[in-house]
């Protein structure tokens, strides 16, 4: 009988794809699988590093693909949930996925199924609220500069909608929970790391680091929300469930609220 390996990959989504390719080729018993900035030997189980191979990972992308495009792309929003032993799972998930049985990818009455549809979901949902949440800030230097926080590691996922809807201004959205951003400078979007001294949030304060018309631009946009507000239909409590209260501090409409 084999013993159990725990399967070491690099973090990304490509490293993560090319461990499963190397368990199903190779037959793995799969113990568990990890990130090797957390990895953590097992008691009974070897350890195995899997190196990021770009061929492969598009081998198994394709291959969940051809089975289904809901399930490809739960598996892409769930990864992106950074839940813990979210690999494991999403490996039984992919097992049951190549299994004979027809449609196993929408029985929900499989916990697996279930509880990797709901991730996706809540994913899903994070990546619309950031799309219409974000608030950018013209810098000095006439670049668009936003702060975020999501729940979820969803900057993969907004980058098309940001791109398709600025593509003539240079803009960087940074994740201040992940430290990193997408920055786009009107050809393509890079991925960057930035060594911020502060984050940026709506503060009342202004920054040299922002244009003198930025400020002046919210001010105007602030006076609007004022305006079109009626107090007595202010209903606070299906405000919050649509936006709730820990986006607000990087939306200049905020600032008195935050």
């Amino acid at each position: 009988m084999r013993q159990a390996k725990i399967l070491i990959y690099d973090g990304s989504f490509n490293g993560f794809l090319s461990t499963i390719f190397k368990a199903f080729d190779e037959g793995i018993q799969v113990a568990d699988i990890q990130k090797n900035a957390t990895a953590q030997r097992g008691l009974f189980s070897e350890t195995e590093t899997v190196f990021t191979q770009m061929d492969k990972a598009k081998r198994v992308w394709n291959g969940i693909q051809k089975k289904s495009n809901a399930a490809i792309k739960n598996i892409y929003f769930a990864f992106l949930g950074e839940t813990k032993g979210i690999e494991l799972l999403l490996y039984r998930y992919i097992k049951k996925l190549f299994s004979p049985k027809d449609l196993v990818h929408l029985n929900f009455s499989d916990d697996t199924v279930l509880k990797i549809s709901q991730l996706a979901k809540l994913v899903g949902r994070e990546k619309h609220r950031m799309e219409a949440f974000v608030r950018f800030q013209l810098t000095q230097d006439g670049v668009y500069f936003a702060n975020i926080e999501p729940d979820f590691d969803v900057l993969p996922l907004i980058s098309k909608h940001f791109r398709s809807r600025y593509a003539d201004q240079q803009w960087l959205i940074y994740d201040v929970k992940r430290k990193y951003g997408l920055f786009y400078d009107l050809h393509s979007v890079e991925i960057v790391s930035l060594d911020l001294k502060e984050v940026y949030t709506n503060s009342i304060r202004q920054n040299d680091t922002f244009s003198a018309a930025e400020y002046s631009y919210q001010d105007l946009w602030n006076n609007y929300f004022k305006s079109t507000n009626i107090k007595s239909r202010i209903n606070m409590k299906l405000h919050t469930q649509h936006v709730p209260k820990r986006y607000w501090k990087y939306m200049s409409e905020k600032k008195e609220a935050v």
